[in-house]
């Protein structure tokens, strides 16, 4: 079997982060690992805390992964501070670790900051240029490109800017747009859209985290970039039109709607 590590924070709440990288990865067929980055207590609603594990335990959480079961991609979301980034990316170097898709995870669907602004520069500087995919929505492709993105042709200049500039693909999510939730591709300077539906669903926590998490399941399954994209997009949107309906906010995806259960 195939296997994937998630480097994230926890959501209690159980919509995004840690949690929902691992249901993700299960119900699109790899075995799913994790490093646990931060605890966070949240709901549907709102975070109201957030506690970080050492650098050191990082480290050791990533060398018991990689010394036994050796992931066959990588997705890393959460990382908020400068010492687990650079833990984090001595790492993933010292193991050579492989297909390692990057969600810039900066703020939450209910808009709490969950990124130290030094970190964002160390997250350019040391985990970007590691990566094969990076996975920005608007607003973050905006702030990381320097692109204030409306048009179609500001998202294409965007995800250039930010391809040419780390040396990996990057995807920019178009989940934030108002007419639609095309994704544009950009690598090796060409691009490619990913037609989406919108579909009537306010309960989107944990979207860009399912995506990412997707994808790194089709990457570590052998899949080329662009058939992995493919197909996370259509799980995703399987994941919505479940319309799953939780929680007093903004609530979490379906992210079994593919599992077939016997009737009960």
């Amino acid at each position: 079997m195939k296997t994937a590590l998630t480097v994230a924070g926890s959501d209690s709440c159980g919509g995004a982060g840690i949690q929902a990288d691992i249901k993700t990865m299960t119900a699109n067929g790899v075995y799913a690992m994790s490093a646990v980055t931060a605890l966070t207590a949240q709901n549907t609603t709102s975070i109201t805390g957030i506690m970080e594990v050492t650098s050191e335990f990082l480290g050791k959480q990533l060398d018991s992964i990689f010394t036994d079961i050796y992931p066959d991609a990588v997705k890393i979301g959460m990382v908020s501070s400068s010492g687990l980034i650079e833990t984090l990316s001595e790492k993933l170097k010292f193991y050579n670790a492989k297909n390692i898709v990057v969600d810039p995870v900066m703020i939450s669907t209910s808009g709490s900051r969950l990124i130290q602004n030094q970190a964002i520069e160390d997250l350019q500087n040391c985990l970007f240029p590691q990566a094969i995919l990076l996975t920005p929505n608007i607003p973050e492709a905006s702030a990381l490109s320097g692109i204030n993105i409306v048009t179609e042709s500001d998202m294409i200049e965007a995800t250039r800017i930010l391809s040419n500039e780390y040396g990996c693909a990057v995807l920019c999510k178009g989940g934030h747009s108002i007419n639609d939730s095309n994704d544009l591709l950009y690598w090796n300077h060409n691009y490619r859209w990913f037609i989406g539906e919108r579909i009537d669903n306010e309960n989107t926590h944990g979207t860009g985290c399912t995506l990412s998490s997707a994808i790194t399941s089709g990457l570590a399954k052998g899949m080329d970039l662009e058939m992995s994209i493919k197909l996370a997009k259509k799980y995703v949107s399987g994941s919505l039109r479940a319309m799953l309906d939780l929680g007093k906010g903004n609530g979490p995806l379906n992210h079994a709607w593919n599992i077939n259960k016997e009737d009960e």
